[in-house]
């Protein structure tokens, strides 16, 4: 059985397609058929099920597969380990995220600290970040809500109220607060199902007997509150998320207390390299500032 095997193997069987997982793999089809034949004749079983053209991972696949991920995240790791000794200030940070409000802040500390580390940012949905933290593909993922199970490690970092953001034309401009069935007609401005707060705040309107009504829902939360400022549409937006320099009116929710809990999550037996252990501690003291600066304002 050789290294390349379970490579190839772990790559066709995440997307069941031959074609993807060559392409994926920068190499052809059938040298990937071949090599995926060699490591069933190795192994006495089938791994997936043909049918058509199609493939299937079966229950002899699926019991492989768990193994050979475990197999494959430790010889990462152990690859991870040995370039953090060799060259403990070069490499690249791999970060998910689901909320990026605070993100620029962040990697700007980081970077003052760290110039030479590279990082790589993904913005995902709460499903894709639970999947690559199991996995093990992210030194860390940055959400809310956060992410628990087996295997995650979690850290609480902060807890940011939600405000609704309203234009200066909006007869609502001149309130103090706003409660939540006042938004029931109003359209509203949102990222789409799976982002941020989008459930929770769903959740909520349809106990206080709505369904909010959205005029757009996008994958960029950071684009609401220009679509607020040009009279599109009302928003749900965390308090990290405000910005100056864009001219709404943020209003406290009177009934309720909505808010959202930042995390910083890993997967626990992932190495923690040195250059990943620092962004930790910016993250931690970021979240700890910002939790000072609010309680004295």
């Amino acid at each position: 059985m050789e290294l390349l095997q379970l490579q190839y193997f772990q790559i066709l069987a995440r997307c069941e397609h031959v074609t993807e997982a060559a392409g994926m793999l920068h190499v052809t089809q059938s040298s990937l058929s071949k090599t995926l034949q060699r490591l069933e004749d190795d192994l006495g079983a089938p791994l997936f099920d043909r049918i058509g053209r199609k493939l299937r991972l079966n229950d002899y696949g699926r019991a492989f597969l768990r193994r050979t991920d475990k197999a494959l995240f430790e010889l990462e790791q152990g690859k991870q380990e040995i370039a953090d000794l060799t060259h403990p200030n070069q490499g690249t940070l791999q970060l998910a995220v689901t909320t990026a409000s605070t993100l620029p802040g962040i990697l700007q500390e980081f970077r003052k600290k760290k110039p030479n580390i590279q990082f790589h940012v993904q913005m995902v949905t709460l499903k894709e970040l639970s999947t690559l933290l199991h996995r093990g593909d992210v030194d860390f993922g940055l959400s809310s809500p956060p992410i628990q199970g087996d295997g995650i490690e979690c850290q609480i970092l902060y807890v940011d109220p939600i405000v609704v953001a309203v234009p200066l034309s909006h007869p609502y401009a001149n309130r103090s607060s706003i409660s939540l069935t006042e938004l029931q007609d109003e359209w509203i401005v949102g990222v789409k199902k799976g982002y941020g707060v989008r459930d929770q705040i769903d959740s909520i309107c349809e106990a206080a007997g709505f369904v909010p009504k959205y005029v757009y829902e996008g994958d960029e939360p950071a684009r609401l509150i220009a679509l607020v400022e040009a009279g599109i549409g009302l928003a749900f937006i965390p308090s990290t998320a405000r910005n100056p320099l864009i001219r709404v009116r943020y209003l406290p929710l009177e009934d309720h207390q909505l808010k959202r809990e930042i995390a910083l999550m890993s997967h626990k037996r992932r190495y923690i390299s040195i250059a990943a252990s620092e962004f930790r501690n910016v993250v931690i003291d970021y979240f700890k500032d910002m939790s000072q600066e609010n309680h004295y304002t």
